[in-house]
């Protein structure tokens, strides 16, 4: 998995991906993630990864300042195409090196980005670093259970689903080990395939 492998699979699969992530159990999920949460117009909300926009379409978006990026520019015509004649800002952006000031955000929406990445770490270094200390990071994705080896099966089709741009064996609480600055975890609760997705609700210690 890197930048140029991922650009080119989300490019051949940007024409299906909405038909394959945002209907069915994904789209139940998606929904779950955002249920109880009510951004209002005071804060400022950036959508890491944000792909065909899929999150978008489930929050009254109207009126909010929204920064939506992710590094497919084929992705990012579709999401720009969905919401033409909204306010959102759509930028074409390395989520692993976000050109964004400290503390710029006061809500950090990561819905499949980190397990897609070719570094995690430095994708929820990022994360962090541009939430503002009172702000919180909402994350849909799939991880490996805390303190829980991959199957055998599992080890072995990990490298073969990876080809496809994305990893099944990240572990979320590596993530925090391998984060300097100190956070808390709020939320933390299966979604999805028996926990392999979860949410997890994140703010600044």
């Amino acid at each position: 998995m890197n930048n140029v492998w991922n650009k080119f699979i989300y490019k051949v699969g940007s024409p299906l991906y909405d038909y394959f992530f945002n209907s069915g159990m994904f789209l139940a999920a998606r929904k779950r993630v955002f249920q109880d949460i009510a951004f209002n117009k005071k804060q400022k909300i950036l959508f890491v990864g944000v792909g065909t926009g899929a999150d978008l379409e489930l929050i009254d978006y109207s009126g909010l300042d929204i920064t939506a990026v992710d590094y497919s520019s084929d992705m990012l015509r579709k999401a720009r195409a969905k919401f033409r004649n909204s306010t959102i800002t759509f930028l074409e952006m390395d989520a692993q090196k976000l050109a964004f000031k400290d503390e710029s955000f006061d809500y950090v929406v990561a819905s499949l980005i980190l397990s897609v990445v070719p570094d995690e770490n430095a994708c929820f270094k990022e994360m962090v670093r541009v939430l503002h200390r009172n702000g919180k990071i909402i994350i849909f994705d799939k991880f490996i259970p805390d303190n829980r080896k991959l199957s055998f099966l599992k080890k072995m089709l990990r490298p073969i689903i990876s080809v496809f741009g994305t990893d099944i064996g990240r572990s979320f609480e590596k993530m925090i080990y391998h984060t300097s600055e100190k956070i808390r975890v709020e939320e933390d609760i299966p979604i999805m395939l028996n926990g392999m997705y979860r949410k997890i609700m994140i703010g600044k210690a």
